[in-house]
């Protein structure tokens, strides 16, 4: 039996329910196995190829780069995670305090939450308090837009954290199989368009683990969309996060459904190579990604920036120290893949040659034969 009663809930219900699908989303990815099971990134697919000769000095590698107008000390991003929740407050502070002192982006989770209460909008804004100077993305749902979100809520959702882009999120396995889901997509792409046109930030349009088809990304990029997040398969699994909150309640059918989907979608190594095949516009690499070493595999594969959100919710969870201590490793990883490659920048990593092995280069033949046919 499905348990969407949205339109039976009090406001305070609703604030209430929303909270604490917050609160799972945070706990149930820290103490629950719910990574991908079967399917992977495939960047284990990537070789990058080692120079001997790199001619080169480590300490003269420079990381920085131009996202949007905007100038990053890396091509890191911590992706949307969280909001409208205590712990969320404590974990989005963290995050904060990092982007801004490493100058890196930061995304927020929904802020669908915020709009529902005032009470909850520290839990968002405090990144802006302690990052005045970063990257900050804003976030809502294609789904909410489709509902009848108007442009004041959007304005609002971008002034709660003085935000420099908003990203709008593409969540239908999500939505299908969460208890309280809603699963309705219709007209999504227009509302999309729409905003873009009426508000000033840039529009970053991202999925949530399932990844962006090339057909996907080119109705997007038809619509201004500023740049696409692939967020692809093969980390952890929203499917499986909403298997077991599914559990929780008793639902049998979404259950099952989360049961068989925990693996859909495309892997992200080869949800990058595709898209950025396909569109002009610049390419966020995400999902699954968890060292810097795949960051520099992701933009040789053509992603412009790269996303990470497990990691860092695992050691902001964990303590300031441990998020410091994961973020500089990640750029020394990252740093270190340039100096083994002989790229002096991230111009000269882009152009690295590479090989495709196995699985992922079977599937991109596979996919260029299907196309031919």
């Amino acid at each position: 039996m499905d348990n969407n009663n949205n339109h039976k809930l009090s406001n305070e219900e609703q604030i209430e329910q929303i909270r604490r699908r917050k609160k799972e989303g945070i706990d149930i990815p820290l103490n629950e196995k719910v990574q991908g099971k079967e399917n992977s990134t495939l960047f284990e697919d990537v070789l990058l190829m080692h120079n001997a000769l790199p001619e080169i000095n480590y300490d003269q590698i420079d990381l920085s780069t131009i996202f949007l107008n905007k100038k990053f000390s890396a091509p890191l991003i911590i992706d949307s995670m969280t909001g409208g929740t205590d712990e969320a407050f404590v974990i989005n502070k963290r995050l904060g305090k990092i982007a801004e002192t490493y100058g890196i982006g930061m995304g927020l989770g929904s802020q669908r939450a915020g709009l529902r209460s005032d009470k909850l909008v520290e839990s968002y804004s405090v990144a802006r308090t302690v990052a005045p100077n970063a990257f900050l993305i804003a976030n809502i749902g294609g789904a909410q837009l489709a509902e009848g979100l108007s442009k004041v809520d959007v304005l609002r959702i971008i002034k709660m954290i003085d935000a420099n882009a908003l990203a709008i999120h593409l969540n239908p396995l999500q939505e299908l199989i969460q208890p309280e889901g809603e699963p309705k997509f219709s007209g999504i792409l227009n509302k999309i368009s729409e905003i873009i046109q009426e508000i000033e930030v840039p529009v970053i349009v991202k999925e949530v683990g399932s990844g962006i088809s090339p057909n996907v990304a080119t109705r997007l990029q038809r619509t201004g969309t500023s740049s696409i997040n692939v967020a692809g398969s093969g980390g952890t699994s929203w499917a499986g996060i909403e298997k077991i909150r599914a559990d929780n309640v008793n639902n049998y059918i979404k259950s099952k459904l989360g049961e068989l989907y925990w693996d859909w979608g495309i892997p992200t190594a080869l949800s990058i190579i595709l898209v950025s095949r396909t569109v002009e516009i610049p390419i966020i690499s995400s999902g699954g990604l968890r060292n810097g070493l795949e960051i520099a595999k992701s933009l040789v594969l053509g992603a412009r920036m790269c996303a990470m959100a497990y990691p860092f919710l695992k050691k902001a969870s964990e303590s300031e120290s441990s998020l410091d201590d994961f973020t500089q490793l990640v750029l020394a990883q990252l740093k270190s893949a340039m100096f083994l490659v002989g790229a002096l920048n991230l111009d000269e990593l882009r152009n690295t040659r590479y090989i495709l092995k196995d699985k992922l280069a079977s599937m991109l033949n596979s996919y260029e034969l299907s196309r031919r046919n």
